[in-house]
């Protein structure tokens, strides 16, 4: 029985799921000013919603996983899971998720909610098999979480401090997914599926990468401007936080090993976004609004 557990938390990759529920938190209480009640509603619907469209994936790209080193031990190609059930575990996540979105009594979280499934398993999934660049289009899923959060939470649409959110978690998201498929360019390739290692040399990789990390630290400072924090303290820390990626981002253009091997960056971005997520929940909650 754990094994089996074990296995469907794998399917629905648990962490990712995880991040996405904090946006849409970050976002909720953005919106709110505060805590209510639907936004426990809220997080679970966006945890199961994306735990459904992970598993999906998975389902979707089980022939390629089998013939990845990274990936073949995966709950589908390593046999532990049929395809048809997880096919089935998918679909039940997606319409859970979708129910408990529904019970918030915001239509355009559910309809945000949907159009996220739908960009990241009907549109990035298949451009994956395309175009090296996918992640550019794909970085767009990272925007839609925080901004389901917002409009459930009672945020307007059109308010200018959603754009500046929505954009600077795009501007996050691409990076991030540029220095995960740079760790595993050479399985990409190896799979058949386009890989940014084929297209650019390692030196014009580093140098794209660090720009593309650059200008995520930098984006930080709309955030200021839209007035979406504004506690003095989580500023500076904010501030700080951006310089020491930006640092981070330089190390790339010194690296001179002989594979391009950037795990420091793609964590430490992450852990960047994480805080900054935390900082902007603290910034409504000790009443920065």
């Amino acid at each position: 029985m754990k094994e089996v557990m074990e296995a469907y938390g794998e399917l629905c990759k648990i962490r990712i799921s995880a991040f996405s529920a904090l946006s849409a938190t970050t976002g909720f209480v953005l919106a709110a000013s505060g805590v209510k009640p639907q936004l426990l509603i809220l997080a679970f619907g966006i945890f199961l919603l994306a735990c459904g469209s992970g598993a999906l994936n998975q389902y979707q790209e089980r022939d390629t996983d089998a013939l990845m080193e990274r990936t073949r031990a995966r709950p589908l190609p390593s046999g532990r899971i049929l395809p048809r059930r997880a096919l089935r575990f998918s679909l039940m996540l997606i319409l859970a998720g979708s129910s408990f979105l529904l019970l918030t009594g915001s239509l355009p979280a559910l309809a945000l909610g949907l159009s996220a499934v739908l960009w990241y398993n009907g549109v990035y999934t298949l451009l994956k098999r395309k175009t090296a660049f996918a992640v550019v289009p794909g970085a767009l899923i990272g925007a839609i979480p925080p901004a389901i959060g917002w409009v459930a939470g009672g945020g307007r649409p059109e308010d200018p401090r959603l754009l500046v959110l929505c954009f600077f978690f795009f501007m996050w998201q691409i990076p991030h997914f540029w220095l995960f498929a740079l760790n595993h360019g050479d399985e990409y390739g190896n799979a058949g599926l386009p890989s940014l290692t084929a297209v650019f040399s390692r030196p014009q990789l580093q140098r794209i990468v660090f720009t593309w990390v650059a200008a995520t630290s930098v984006s930080s400072l709309f955030l200021f401007a839209g007035g979406t924090i504004r506690n003095p303290v989580l500023i500076v820390l904010i501030l700080a936080l951006s310089a020491w990626l930006f640092w981070n981002g330089a190390k790339l253009l010194k690296d001179r090993r002989d594979e391009f091997i950037c795990p420091f960056a793609f964590r430490r971005i992450n852990v960047y976004m994480f805080i900054v997520m935390v900082s902007l929940t603290l910034d409504r909650l000790w009443g920065g609004s």
